[in-house]
């Protein structure tokens, strides 16, 4: 008799064979394209979307013009602007799949011409009505219109808040803008619950809402906030498939922002995932396998403590592993997630889990966000993710390793901390929530050193914020005194960080003096503007070094390109970069790299802009190999790397890696032991 394990694991190989990628995108010389290449469109019927194109971004053009003057205009300019978009990349890109696109097509094309001739007109009737609506708003990463769906229950009344549920989706590598625009006005999706606003972020296409699609998730938020009457202590996040990976990550990094979380299915860290069922043998380098750390949940498995969780898995699921792999990593602190499973379902919402699942997400938004917990546990590796409540985390020992912070609220005017490798804390009451009554504040900090510090009590209006930091293991009241650089929230990197905010690429006024360089950076100047529009859905922002003003760079991180005899701006820099070029080396530390062959990447702080980044040479870190599998799309790079531009870069590195690392919390090299 054949064991039933060994059946079961059968089945779940044969349920997964139909949606995993397998072994055959583990190829790096034979990396497939994503988005995949369309169908070829019959030259009559492209040449009536060109035409019906042409006039609307003519009526688009005109708006633009409106808007600069028209606030009203301006505010609803990117719902036309999407449509208009969608439809040229589809044409550009040829991302149209099946000759049932067209039609959808033309679909998309005619309520983008009837959106604009409304707002010509002076009005916006689709942002009042209920049911589905796709919107837009722009981008402050590129400056590009990105859309959304909204699902508006036929019970709105804007004088009301509502509870709003955001829904991540699943991969769909051919439903780029045009489909997702069709999709979103015909699709309710998986829920609509009672009395709620469902959001449907796109997310910037295939990432699993990370990086640029996790800036996009929450700007979708954002503006229906600002167009909706939401109720901000009731929003939750779901999501199936890559969805619910993406609800993995966005659950435990921001604790604080929902009511609930529902994950289903999808992955919960990359190295297991991607050995199980990708078959791929992995051989990452120590700072790879520090970089999975940023988006792999299980590290991050405490700030679910504050945060009411509700998994879903498919009993015969393979991607059943992701909710076993984080119910494993919360029970080890002595949590029981509730993992809702479909009794002898694959990869699929059973129907009488949705009815559980659906009870039970009702019964949490009665309650709501408890915006002001009395105890709150929170952990983090990087100040890119830096709070959760009343606890913010302003430094730590040394980033990529996990500190952890468990404060509680002690009446009638106390507060019990509990830190490791958290050298600098933030404790913060919004006005009207800090519940301590007493004239002082008694801050208890607990280990190894014990001791209290007093603080003075709360504000007249009910608000209460004190800061502390460490001397020689002891805590004092106040903020850290400046001295210098400091890693810090949205200045702590690593490179890829620079595109989660506003960023322009400054591009080479002039040549290298070495050849091999030249190309190089021309090669790779270029690739990084055409994949952030093929993976990121964007437009990247280009400026010569003369074209870069003091107000550029203010609003923008700078991604520079080139070296000191291409690029002006990185000769101005060079002297303040703790790896510069002494003679015709690249110094870094003690070891030296020939310039006439080896080229640096890193982020810094901008010694011109406080708060923005200088990078070099570099854009999404993460290449073609990797976008076939949503797990794989992680920062491959770190803080800094010297590339050996002799070796031809390929689907995974931009060139050979000679050596990389991390600065230190002061943004300097390590001292390499």
């Amino acid at each position: 008799m054949v064991p039933i394990a060994r059946l079961l694991c059968v089945a779940l190989v044969l349920s997964s064979l139909a949606w995993a990628d397998g072994p055959g995108d583990n190829q790096v010389q034979s990396v497939r394209p994503v988005p995949p290449p369309g169908i070829s469109i019959d030259p009559a019927v492209r040449q009536e979307l060109e035409a019906g194109l042409k006039a609307l971004e003519a009526q688009v053009k005109r708006l633009q013009e409106k808007a600069s003057k028209d606030s009203f205009t301006a505010r609803y300019l990117p719902d036309v602007e999407i449509y208009s978009r969608g439809l040229r990349l589809a044409l550009e890109e040829g991302t149209i799949y099946d000759v049932k696109e067209l039609p959808q097509a033309k679909d998309v094309l005619a309520e983008g011409i009837t959106r604009a001739a409304e707002l010509e007109s002076g009005k916006a009737p689709w942002s009042t009505r209920t049911g589905l609506v796709v919107r837009g708003f722009r981008s402050r990463l590129d400056g590009t219109v990105q859309p959304y769906g909204v699902v508006v229950p036929a019970s709105y009344n804007a004088d009301n808040l509502h509870r709003c549920d955001l829904w991540f989706r699943g991969r769909a590598e051919k439903t780029p803008e045009l489909q997702f625009i069709y999709q979103r006005s015909r699709q309710a999706g998986e829920y609509t619950p009672a009395r709620t606003i469902v959001v449907h972020p796109f997310a910037r296409y295939c990432n699993a809402n990370k990086l640029a699609g996790e800036v996009d998730s929450l700007e979708a938020l954002e503006h229906a906030q600002s167009h909706y009457a939401v109720d901000p202590d009731r929003i939750s996040i779901r999501g199936f498939s890559m969805g619910g990976a993406a609800v993995w990550h966005l659950a435990v990094h921001y604790p604080d922002r929902w009511f609930a979380a529902n994950p289903g299915a999808g992955f919960s860290e990359t190295p297991l995932f991607l050995n199980v069922f990708q078959q791929e043998k992995l051989a990452p380098t120590e700072f790879e396998q520090t970089l999975w750390k940023l988006y792999d949940a299980p590290y991050w498995a405490l700030n679910l403590k504050n945060l009411p969780t509700i998994a879903y898995s498919g009993e015969i699921d393979k991607q059943k592993q992701a909710a076993d792999v984080m119910e494993a990593a919360m029970a080890k602190l002595g949590d029981r997630l509730v993992h809702i499973i479909g009794p002898q379902t694959a990869h699929k919402l059973h129907p009488d889990s949705k009815v559980e699942i659906e009870k039970r997400m009702a019964s949490l938004a009665v309650e709501g966000r408890n915006r002001v917990p009395e105890r709150v546990h929170f952990t983090t590796c990087t100040l890119k993710y830096d709070r959760s409540f009343w606890v913010r985390v302003t430094g730590l020992e040394e980033h990529w390793t996990f500190g952890t912070v468990d404060a509680t609220l002690i009446a009638p005017g106390g507060i019990r901390i509990r830190s490791e490798r958290v050298t600098d804390l933030e404790l913060n009451f919004e006005a009207g929530t800090f519940p301590l009554s007493n004239q002082s504040i008694i801050v208890e900090f607990e280990g190894a050193k014990p001791q209290t510090v007093s603080v003075p009590g709360r504000l007249s209006d009910g608000s209460w914020m004190a800061q502390f930091h460490q001397v020689n293991g002891l805590w004092k009241a106040g903020p850290r005194p400046v001295e210098g650089l400091r890693k810090s929230h949205n200045l702590q990197g690593p490179i890829d960080d620079a595109l989660m905010d506003s960023f322009v690429f400054v591009l080479p006024s002039g040549k290298s003096a070495s050849p091999v360089v030249e190309a190089w950076v021309q090669s790779e100047a270029a690739r990084a503007q055409k994949e952030w529009r093929r993976q990121m859905r964007g437009e990247v922002r280009v400026l010569k070094a003369d074209q870069v003003t003091p107000e550029v760079m203010k609003n923008s991180h700078l991604i520079l390109w080139g070296d000191e005899q291409s690029n002006p701006l990185i000769g101005q820099l060079a002297a303040q970069l703790p790896i510069r070029k002494v003679g015709t080396n690249w110094n870094v530390g003690n070891a030296r790299f020939s310039d006439t062959d080896h080229l640096p990447v890193l982020i810094y702080p901008n010694p011109s802009a406080p708060g923005r980044y200088i990078v070099l040479n570099s854009g999404l870190t993460y290449r073609e190999y990797d976008y076939l599998n949503n797990a794989r799309q992680v920062p491959r790079l770190p803080d800094w790397a010297i590339i050996d531009c002799r070796t031809p870069p390929d689907a995974r590195y931009p060139g050979k890696i000679v050596k990389a690392g991390f600065f230190d919390e002061q943004w300097r090299l390590k001292s390499e032991k």
